[in-house]
């Protein structure tokens, strides 16, 4: 009931805002200062495992970005922020996630290569999205920044990386009159900030809960769905299989967001992810457990989602090795239900430093100071609803100023 009545005041508050417009009543109190700003580039926010963004017609019912507590799109645009939502692949490898953020941004068909696509055996071309560009422009002049959520960090990384170093393997594959220019490189200053929301940026060790080490068997992809997949469709039910498309079609289990979401898999894909010299970035962890007197890290159940409150309990108490011999040790233990905190922060292997007023340089990833939250908090919640929009207009702003 709570939920719903924040949704009403919301819509009423958008209706006394549209009124105050028509009458001419002076609206620019609603406006952020940006008398500070250096830049007013774009925003382009991905979602996670399962999401869903504008090109979607679910959005409308239920955006992504804000969820019960509105449209956050909407909301950043009334205070002169560009932004836009994109939409990609539910379940889908970083890599098809990225050429599809590549094709939406350009207006382009989706391509994702010649060889990616005869290795993971499925179509080379997707959507078509001539003529409906998510936004007016992508080019050195019109930069962008980026943000993702979940498993929308490891798309936006890749996206970026790809961007500025290319793809020697689709270059080496591909006749050059086929070639993407997505897969030619050189463009990396085209992106002004990446963020990573919440991302499992070193992989989660939800899927290691549980594992038996001792078992002779070649790791697999569950056949069942991961732990955010399953949240997610617990929620959504039917709506969820609508996203999915219901069983796996034929493609190779390395070309699933699950795949890449296991830590040892997550470790090798940061190895092909560059930092590039000339972008901002910026990451957001989160956490909705405290630590017990045992050393194990328990749920706070107040600040997360019922949903979440098991493999929470189980991440804040899991320490191993993983199949390929990764250490999960106990500063693997604090979490967000369904992404350990220490993953959220920076990358493997790249630079990084712990954000500082004032003292941001490109180049280095600046890990901003843990939210207090589950792993939906930075979307607006479910259940457990945050208002994050005074936390978007501050992060934007900073990025705006740089």
């Amino acid at each position: 009931m709570t939920a719903i009545l924040h949704q009403i005041i919301y819509k009423l508050t958008s209706l006394v805002m549209s009124i105050a417009m028509v009458f001419g009543i002076n609206l620019e109190l609603l406006k952020v200062d940006d008398s500070n700003w250096n830049t007013n580039y774009t925003y382009v926010f991905v979602h996670g495992l399962s999401g869903w963004g504008e090109y979607d017609d679910i959005y409308k019912l239920m955006p992504y970005w804000g969820m019960f507590g509105g449209d956050l799109m909407k909301y950043l645009r009334d205070k002169g922020f560009d932004v836009a939502a994109a939409s990609v692949a539910p379940v889908n490898s970083a890599w098809d996630r990225a050429c599809e953020l590549y094709a939406q941004l350009t207006g382009t068909r989706t391509d994702y290569g010649k060889a990616h696509s005869e290795r993971c055996n499925h179509e080379r071309f997707g959507e078509d999205f001539t003529g409906r560009a998510l936004i007016e422009s992508f080019s050195e002049e019109d930069k962008i920044n980026i943000l993702g959520h979940s498993f929308g960090g490891a798309t936006v990384r890749l996206f970026a990386s790809i961007m500025e170093k290319g793809s020697a393997e689709e270059i080496a594959a591909t006749p050059e009159n086929e070639l993407s220019d997505y897969f030619k490189g050189g463009k990396g200053s085209w992106i002004y900030s990446v963020t990573a929301l919440a991302a499992p940026s070193n992989g989660t060790s939800t899927y290691n809960v549980g594992e038996n080490e001792e078992k002779e068997e070649p790791e697999e992809v569950p056949e069942e769905k991961s732990a955010i997949e399953e949240a997610f469709g617990k929620i959504f039910n039917n709506l969820f299989a609508t996203f999915t498309g219901g069983e796996k079609d034929n493609r190779i289990e390395s070309d699933y967001a699950s795949y890449d979401m296991y830590i040892d898999n997550a470790l090798e894909l940061n190895k092909t992810i560059i930092t590039y010299k000339d972008t901002y970035y910026f990451a957001i962890p989160c956490s909705a457990t405290e630590k017990q007197a045992d050393g194990t890290y328990a749920p706070i159940e107040s600040k997360m989602e019922s949903l979440f409150v098991s493999s929470s309990a189980a991440m804040g108490a899991y320490t191993g090795v993983t199949k390929g011999g990764y250490v999960i040790d106990e500063t693997w233990l604090e979490n967000d239900g369904l992404v350990n905190t220490v993953s959220a922060m920076a990358p493997s292997s790249a630079p990084w430093t712990n954000y500082t007023v004032g003292n941001v340089n490109p180049g280095v990833w600046n890990v901003m100071p843990t939210y207090d939250g589950d792993h939906m908090s930075l979307q607006g919640g479910m259940t457990k609803m945050n208002d994050v929009k005074d936390l978007y207009v501050e992060h934007l702003s900073m990025i705006n100023s740089l």
